[in-house]
């Protein structure tokens, strides 16, 4: 088929290789002035499957109120609109344990998967990118540590190598830890990893326009019409047709959708991270860590660090909040207060995440023939784009898919 992809971050690209791979026609459309410009830019760059979760979870509502009285808050919220309130009365809705542990199962299928095919693109095609072994989520108290008991359970479950680290054992790990700063426990994933993954788009983007003969379209102002079938995009240069046309936009998906009558619970929540040049290796992370109580990521990323971390509900893209970038520099110094060159050349940088209320993705066709979806995969675009590319390219394909697709189905509110 002749097919356009809409959106060209890592969960656009991935889907354009998929398409490409399978011997479609591919024409890929983004409104940045190159790839992985929105939410793929600085993200923490974490591959744990098993840590993918379901942000609508039993007990969350309540710690998400105690957040709003701390200083290092992980999760913030600010400038409340009707979009926004509505979609915490959906999400509020979803805090069930029933629908919770649903949505975990399908995730952690899909993100086990995806993880498969990445290894196995990187592999094939010999993509050379920044990337690290092993993910530690650090536990400074006994309240951390009795509350990841059972997570450390639904981690084995769900088929991830999982241990409980002394500090000592954490320490022989990442021997760069402050022993200053108290570590009451550790969980350590050795097949986990961090990985950059707006490098990874970009070899792909590489390999996808010299090797499978897929178009870029950079800098086009998308507009989709539904005059006919099938579906007209609309863009500066004038007016196209294909086939199919699959949606990857990420947060934009909702307003490029309204005109076409389909309405999806989806709210960007907005994130930051700090990337910093490594001053001396042997002060620095081997890996990729995770303060469980302030909920910030530290990942090794070739010769840099990267922060990451703070959920913010309301807002906008512009404006940054300090509080949230202070919790970053606080967890950096707090366990390797000696790692970053934190005085020159640090890239602070807020994204924008494409979250549903109270779903997974939606992984499939809508409701208007031709119309594709790949599109609200939240803070988990990097752990699940490559699977849930080949997923949609199967079923655009007409062939079965390799795992099961209950849960991502399209669903229109």
């Amino acid at each position: 088929m002749k097919i356009a992809v809409i959106g060209a971050g890592i969960v656009g690209i991935t889907t354009a290789f998929e398409l490409a791979q399978k011997g479609h026609s591919v024409t890929v459309y983004e409104e940045h002035s190159s790839c992985a410009e929105g939410g793929s830019f600085a993200n923490a760059g974490v591959l744990a499957p098993g840590y993918v979760t379901p942000w609508a979870a039993p007990g969350m509502p309540g710690k998400v109120l105690r957040y709003l009285f701390s200083k290092h808050a992980p999760v913030r919220v600010k400038g409340l609109g009707s979009s926004e309130l509505k979609w915490i009365w959906q999400w509020l809705r979803a805090c069930r344990k029933e629908t919770y542990l649903s949505q975990k199962h399908h995730l952690h299928r899909l993100a086990f998967y995806s993880r498969q095919i990445l290894h196995n693109i990187t592999l094939k095609h010999r993509l050379d990118y920044e990337k690290a072994q092993g993910y530690m989520v650090l536990l400074r108290g006994g309240q951390e540590v009795n509350l990841m008991a059972l997570a450390l359970e639904m981690l084995k479950e769900a088929g991830a190598r999982a241990k409980q680290l002394s500090p000592q054992e954490a320490y022989d790990i990442e021997p760069a830890l402050n022993p200053v700063t108290k570590l009451k426990a550790a969980i350590y994933l050795p097949d986990d990893e961090v990985a950059n993954c707006r490098q990874f788009a970009i070899l792909l983007k590489d390999f996808c326009e010299r090797r499978l003969g897929v178009e870029f379209k950079f800098g086009q102002k998308i507009a989709l019409l539904q005059t006919a079938n099938p579906l007209e995009i609309r863009t500066p240069s004038g007016q196209h047709t294909y086939e199919a046309t699959v949606i990857c936009t990420g947060v934009s998906t909702a307003q490029l959708l309204a005109p076409l009558g389909i309405k999806i619970p989806m709210l960007p929540v907005y994130g930051y991270s700090i990337s910093a040049a490594i001053r001396e290796p042997m002060d620095a992370p081997h890996s990729g860590l995770m303060d469980e109580r302030y909920k910030v990521s530290i990942s090794r990323l070739g010769q840099r660090v990267r922060i990451a971390g703070c959920a913010q509900i309301g807002g906008d893209i512009q404006g940054q909040d300090q509080k949230a970038i202070s919790t970053l520099y606080k967890v950096l110094n707090d366990w390797f207060p000696s790692a970053a060159r934190l005085n020159e050349n640090v890239q602070v940088w807020k994204g924008a995440r494409p979250m549903f209320a109270n779903r997974p993705p939606m992984i499939g066709e809508s409701n208007i023939p031709g119309l594709w979806l790949n599109t609200g995969h939240g803070s988990n675009g990097w752990a699940l784009s490559c699977g849930s590319a080949r997923m949609i390219a199967d079923l655009m394909s007409g062939l079965p898919t390799e795992i099961n697709t209950q849960g991502f189905a399209f669903k229109k509110t």
